[in-house]
């Protein structure tokens, strides 16, 4: 059995969700290897082979109406609400639209199942810390009713994303800087009863009490897992394919990168506005691939297994 991370390195549930039930419906999902474009990975989405679903998006909006395709199976929502104009993620609504969603979603499936990202955090001369102080404690205010949990991380400049960063004169803040960023914005959470977690920071921040986050969550998923009825011992691995600060245990992603329409400008998981577009052309709702059609001359087809990979013959999966 594996977890279904859905995605990382898009917005399925903003933009795709027609194509992820489709693949719910066919009991299975292929992906390209990011690393090797030829090599493609069948994973099975039956509810018998799938501990959890974890999804990622800004806005699953579009999505709300689907989740009765997925009732069989343990899922949870990491939910991105960051107080960025359009200037920075101009494919997002609004702030109050999304806050609207955020609420009907943790109404729809429990507060514990809406988990709150306020990331990544960016500093600049006119998002100083003051700016962050008030916009999140607002966003407490509204959102703290219907989550449990926020978790915030400071911004990477990843090569993809750093021109941009530069351009709006992001700041890269040192250590003791970090450790005072966490230590303000955790005290405001706490005063509305939430877990404020950090993703991925190397920052000793048990120290202020807060914690280190594990998106792609072990311990929650057998929890959930519990409450729909399954007893299991399974102990879920650290995922070492993610940075050696992440706390994720192991995933499948069956996401695509350069296919997210938000255009955000600190986005570590596009390259350009054009390839984006130029991806988004190839969607295809029947296609087992996000934004991508099987080559048989070229692509070699695999399977994953909870134990790896092994060879499959191209016509047995595309029976």
């Amino acid at each position: 059995m594996v977890i279904i991370s859905v995605s990382r390195r898009t917005d399925i549930p903003a933009f795709y969700g027609d194509w992820f039930i489709n693949r719910i419906k066919e009991g299975f999902a292929m992906y390209r290897n990011p690393m090797r474009l030829t090599q493609v990975f069948a994973v099975s989405l039956r509810p018998e082979d799938v501990d959890a679903i974890v999804f990622w998006t800004k806005n699953p909006r579009n999505f709300l109406d689907k989740l009765k395709y997925i009732e069989e199976y343990t899922y949870y929502f990491q939910f991105t609400i960051t107080p960025y104009g359009k200037d920075m993620e101009p494919g997002i609504p609004s702030k109050n639209e999304v806050i609207e969603t955020f609420i009907e979603l943790s109404n729809m499936i429990g507060k514990k199942r809406v988990i709150w990202r306020y990331d990544p955090i960016i500093i600049t001369d006119k998002m100083d810390l003051e700016y962050h102080k008030e916009k999140f404690e607002e966003l407490c205010e509204k959102l703290s009713p219907y989550t449990q949990k926020c978790i915030i991380s400071y911004v990477d400049f990843y090569s993809k994303a750093v021109d941009e960063l530069n351009r709006i004169n992001a700041k890269d803040l040192a250590a003791k800087e970090l450790y005072n960023l966490f230590s303000t914005i955790g005290s405001i959470g706490k005063k509305y009863n939430l877990s404020i977690e950090t993703c991925a920071e190397d920052v000793p921040v048990q120290e202020i009490g807060l914690k280190k986050a594990n998106c792609v969550d072990g311990k929650l998923i057998k929890k959930l897992r519990e409450e729909k009825g399954f007893c299991d011992n399974k102990e879920y691995k650290k995922d070492n394919n993610q940075r050696k600060a992440c706390g994720c245990v192991q995933s499948i992603d069956i996401g695509i990168f350069n296919t997210c329409k938000h255009f955000c400008t600190y986005c570590y998981a596009n390259f350009s506005r054009n390839l984006i577009l130029k991806n988004a052309k190839k969607y295809d709702v029947n296609s087992p691939l996000l934004c991508s059609r099987l080559d048989l001359e070229k692509d070699e087809i695999r399977i994953r297994e909870k134990d790896g990979s092994i060879k499959l013959d191209k016509e047995t999966i595309l029976k």
